[in-house]
C-alpha cells in the first residue's frame, strides 16, 4: 500500500511539471499563432484591428490581459478581465505562481529592421492550477483505493498460504512438555511439504533430535559430575587440611622471623652502641696525636723532622678519613643518618672542593676542570654537607685514579632534577668492575689498592647518600679510557640564576679577545659563561675589544712582550697574587680551576669597572677576639694539652677543669665568656653539668659548646637537648674552634648590646 502510494506521488510530479510545460507550450503558441496579425495591425496602426484580436485573445480562460506596445512604450490597444477568485487558488498560486506574463516583439517581414513594437500577454495560472489540482486527487484518490483493494488481497492470500500453518506450527510448538522435548515432533502442514514452511518444520524436527541426544549426553555428564564433586569434595577436605597444617608452619615461621627481626634489632642496636663507643675510644687518642703532630708542626723544626711529622700528621688525616667514612656508612644502614633541608648555593660548593683539590691534582699533572652550566640556579634546597661530601668522594676518586689528563666536573639543572657529572681520562674500568664498583671495601684489580691506595668506602658512602637524597647516581667507563660518574639529585630550585654583572660594562660592546687554544680543557667553560653573559668573544684578528685573555702558553710563546696592547690583559691559570707587568701594562691573573665570581670580579678590575659588594657573613663581620675568657671541661690529659696549647694561640685565655662538678665550682668563682664542655666524663658528665648551669639565672644565656669523640646520630640532638649552644666533633680543628668560638662570641655580645 506504501508503495502504490509513493508510485502516485511519483506520478503526480511528473504530472506537476508536464503541467508547466503544457502551459508555456500553450501560450506560446497563441502567442505565434497572433504574431502576423498583431505585427500588421501595429504596421498600419489599426486600433480596431487591434482591439478585436486582443478581444479575442482574452478568450482564452487563462488569459487576463493583453495588450500592444509600439516602441516607444505607448499602449496602441489593450484588453483586460478580472482574474478568478477562489477559496482554493493558494494552492494553485503556491504550485504555479499567481500569474505569468509573456511578450514577442512585432516586425513584419518586409521591413525586418524596423521594431513595431510588441504584444504583451498576462496569464492567470489558476485554469492551469485547478485542472492539475483535480487530475492529481483524482490520481491519488484511485491509486489510494487501488493500493487497499491490493493490500486487502494480498492480506487474505498471505493470511491462508503463509500466516495460517504457521500459527498451526506456532501451536505444535506450544504444546511441547519442557521437561520431555525429545518426545515431540511437529507435523508438516498440509500442501507445505516442499515449501518454507515445510523446510522450516524440518528443520525445527532436526534440532529436536539434536536436543534428544543433548539431553542424553547432560545426563550422562550430570552422573560423570556428581561422582567428580564427591572426589572433589574429598580433595577439598585433604587439601583443606593441608592448608591448616601449612597456616600453622607458617605461623610458627612467622614468630621465628619476629624472634629473628628482634634479635637483628638487638644486634643494630648493640654495633650502633659499639660504633659509638669505638668512636668515642679512637678519636680520643687520635685528637691527642693529631692535635700534639699540629703543635709541633707549628713549632721550629729541621726539613728532615717536617717532613716526617708531615708523614705522620696525613696518615692521621687518611686514618680519621676511613673513620668517617665507616661511620657514616654504618649510620645510613642502621638508618640514623638525618638529611638536612636547606638553601644552599650549589655553584659555590662544587668551586669549594674543586678548588681545595685542584692542588693535589697539580701535583699528579692532572688538569682540575669546573664546566658548571652558566644558567645553574643560584640557590637549591638539600643538604649541602651531603653534596659536598659526594663531590669530594667523586673528585678524589677521579683523581686518585688519573695519572695525566684532566679531571671534570659538570651540574646542570633540568626540570626539577641536579645532574653532577664528574669525567676522568684516568685507569678506566673492565666490566667486572663496574658490576662491584659500589660495592663496600671493593676496587678494581687486585693491585689498585697496593699502587693507588684507598680503602673502596667512598663511592659504597656517595651511593648511599645519593639514595637516601632520592637520587640515583650511575657511572660509565672502559679500561684505560677513564671513567664517567653521573649523580642525579631532586633539589628544588629556590632562587633562579643570579642576573648579568655586565648590563652596563664596555665588555658587552666591545667583547674581549680570547687567545687560548682550543686544546685547553678550561677554554670552553670560559667561552661558555662569557656567551652566558653576553660578552662577545673575538680573535686576536678582530681588533679592538675591552679585554685580552691568554695563557701563560700564549703570553710566552708569542710577541705580546715586543707589542703592546690597547686593551686591558687577564691571564688565565696563574695564581691571583702573580700579578705582573707586560710591555708596561698591569696584568689581572685568573687561578685555576676557573670560578665564576673569580673570572667576574678580575674582568671589572681589568677594566676599571667597581666590583660589586659581597654581603660580608658574622665571621667576617666581626674582628677576632683575643680577651676571651674560655673554660675547657675535659677530663683526657692529653685532650687538654691539645686543646689549651690550640686556644692559647689563638690568643684566648684558657682554665682548666677535669670534669662537671669541677667546672661549676669554677664558674661560682668566676666568670666566663665561652665553656667548651666534653661530654664523657667521670664524677658529673657534661650533660649533667650543662643542665646545672641552665638551672642557673646567671648562667643561662652562658655559651656552652660540646667537644666529643661521639659522631653517631643523635649525640647532637642529645647536646642540644641538654642545653648545649653548638656541636664540635674530635680530634680537635684549629680553625673550626676559631669559627665556632667567635660566632657564639659575637652573640653574646649582640644580646649585651
Amino acid at each position: 500500500m506504501a508503495l502504490g502510494i509513493l508510485l502516485n506521488m511519483i506520478q503526480v510530479t511528473l504530472d506537476y511539471f508536464s503541467a508547466r510545460e503544457s502551459m508555456d507550450e500553450e501560450i506560446r503558441a497563441l502567442m505565434d499563432i497572433s504574431f502576423s496579425p498583431a505585427s500588421q495591425i501595429a504596421y498600419n496602426i489599426d486600433t480596431r484591428l487591434a482591439k478585436e484580436l486582443l478581444d479575442g485573445l482574452l478568450r482564452h480562460p487563462a488569459i487576463v490581459d493583453a495588450r500592444i506596445v509600439d516602441p516607444d512604450g505607448r499602449i496602441l490597444a489593450a484588453s483586460t478581465r478580472p482574474s478568478t477568485d477562489s477559496a482554493y487558488r493558494f494552492l494553485s498560486d503556491f504550485l504555479f505562481g499567481p500569474n505569468r506574463e509573456y511578450s514577442e516583439n512585432l516586425r513584419v517581414p518586409q521591413l525586418e529592421e524596423i521594431p513595431l513594437g510588441q504584444l504583451e500577454v498576462r496569464i492567470d495560472t489558476y485554469h492551469y492550477g485547478t485542472a492539475f489540482l483535480s487530475r492529481a486527487a483524482y490520481t491519488l484518490v484511485s491509486g489510494f483505493l487501488k493500493s487497499l483493494i491490493l493490500s486487502v488481497i494480498l492480506l487474505f492470500i498471505f493470511y491462508f498460504i503463509l500466516t495460517k500453518p504457521l500459527m498451526r506450527v506456532i501451536q505444535a510448538l506450544h504444546e511441547v512438555d519442557p521437561k520431555t522435548p525429545e518426545k515431540i515432533r511437529l507435523p508438516v502442514p498440509r500442501n507445505h511439504s516442499s515449501d518454507e514452511i515445510g523446510q522450516m518444520v524440518g528443520i525445527i524436527n532436526q534440532h529436536l533430535d539434536t536436543i534428544d541426544s543433548s539431553l542424553d549426553q547432560v545426563r550422562l555428564a550430570e552422573s560423570k559430575m556428581k561422582h567428580y564433586s564427591s572426589k572433589l569434595e574429598r580433595e577439598v577436605e585433604d587439601r583443606t587440611r593441608e592448608i591448616s597444617e601449612k597456616n600453622e608452619a607458617l605461623q610458627r615461621g612467622n614468630r621465628a622471623l619476629i624472634r629473628a627481626k628482634e634479635d637483628a634489632v638487638h644486634r643494630a642496636r648493640s654495633r650502633a652502641n659499639f660504633l659509638a663507643s669505638m668512636s668515642h675510644e679512637i678519636r680520643t687518642p687520635l685528637n691527642g696525636v693529631l692535635g700534639m703532630l699540629s703543635l709541633t708542626l707549628e713549632s721550629e723544626l729541621s726539613p728532615s723532622q717536617r717532613n716526617r711529622l708531615e708523614i705522620a700528621y696525613n696518615a692521621g688525616q687518611s686514618l680519621l678519613s676511613l673513620l668517617n667514612d665507616i661511620l657514616d656508612i654504618s649510620k645510613v644502614e642502621a638508618g640514623k643518618l638525618n638529611l638536612e633541608a636547606i638553601e644552599f648555593n650549589l655553584r659555590e660548593v662544587i668551586e669549594e672542593c674543586a678548588t681545595l683539590l685542584s692542588q693535589q691534582a697539580l701535583s699528579r699533572n692532572v688538569e682540575m676542570v669546573i664546566d658548571i652550566d652558566p644558567d645553574l640556579p643560584e640557590t637549591l634546597q638539600g643538604d649541602p654537607t651531603r653534596v659536598r661530601q659526594i663531590v669530594n668522594n667523586l673528585l678524589g676518586n677521579g683523581i686518585k685514579f688519573t695519572e695525566s689528563g684532566e679531571v671534570r666536573i659538570r651540574a646542570v639543572t633540568r626540570n626539577g632534577e641536579t645532574r653532577i657529572d664528574v669525567i676522568d681520562t684516568g685507569i678506566g674500568m673492565n666490566d667486572e668492575t663496574l658490576r662491584r664498583i659500589f660495592s663496600p671495601f671493593s676496587q678494581g684489580k687486585a693491585d689498585t689498592t697496593r699502587r693507588y691506595g684507598g680503602t673502596g668506602l667512598g663511592l659504597t658512602l656517595c651511593r648511599q647518600l645519593v639514595e637516601r637524597m632520592h637520587g640515583h647516581i650511575t657511572v660509565e667507563s672502559r679500561e684505560h679510557n677513564g671513567t664517567h660518574f653521573t649523580v642525579i639529585l631532586p633539589l628544588p630550585v629556590r632562587t633562579p640564576a643570579r642576573k648579568n654583572a655586565f648590563d652596563q660594562s664596555p665588555l658587552r660592546e666591545q667583547g674581549v679577545i680570547l687567545d687560548i687554544p682550543h686544546d685547553n680543557p678550561h677554554r670552553l667553560p670560559l667561552e661558555r659563561q662569557l656567551q652566558a653573559w653576553q660578552i662577545p668573544v673575538h680573535t686576536r684578528d678582530e681588533g679592538p675589544a675591552a679585554a685580552y685573555l691568554c695563557d701563560s702558553k700564549t703570553l710566552t710563546r708569542g710577541s705580546l712582550a715586543d707589542q703592546p696592547l690597547d686593551c686591558p690583559l687577564v691571564l688565565i691559570g696563574e695564581p691571583e697574587q702573580a700579578i705582573h707587568t707586560v710591555s708596561g701594562q698591569k696584568v689581572r691573573a685568573i687561578a685555576l680551576p676557573l670560578r665564576r665570581n673569580q673570572l667576574e670580579q678580575t674582568l671589572l678590575l681589568a677594566t676599571g669597572e667597581s666590583v660589586p659588594s659581597i654581603p660580608a657573613t658574622d665571621a667576617d663581620a666581626t674582628e677576632p677576639s683575643t680577651n676571651l675568657n674560655i673554660l675547657l671541661v675535659e677530663d683526657n690529659r692529653v685532650n687538654q694539652i691539645v686543646a689549651s696549647s690550640m686556644l692559647r694561640k689563638l690568643g684566648y685565655r684558657v682554665d682548666l677543669a677535669e670534669n662537671g662538678e669541677r667546672a661549676l665550682a669554677a664558674l661560682d668563682k668566676q666568670s666566663y665568656d665561652i665553656v667548651l664542655m666534653d661530654c664523657q666524663m667521670p664524677v658529673m658528665d657534661g650533660y649533667a653539668a650543662t643542665k646545672r648551669i641552665r638551672k642557673h639565672p646567671e648562667w643561662r644565656d652562658l655559651p656552652v659548646i660540646a667537644v666529643t669523640a661521639n659522631v653517631m646520630q643523635g649525640d647532637k640532638d642529645d647536646c642540644l637537648a641538654a642545653g648545649m649552644n653548638d656541636y664540635v666533633t674530635k680530634p680537635y680543628n684549629k680553625d673550626e674552634l676559631r669559627q665556632v668560638i667567635e660566632h657564639w662570641a659575637s652573640q653574646t655580645v649582640r644580646q649585651g648590646n
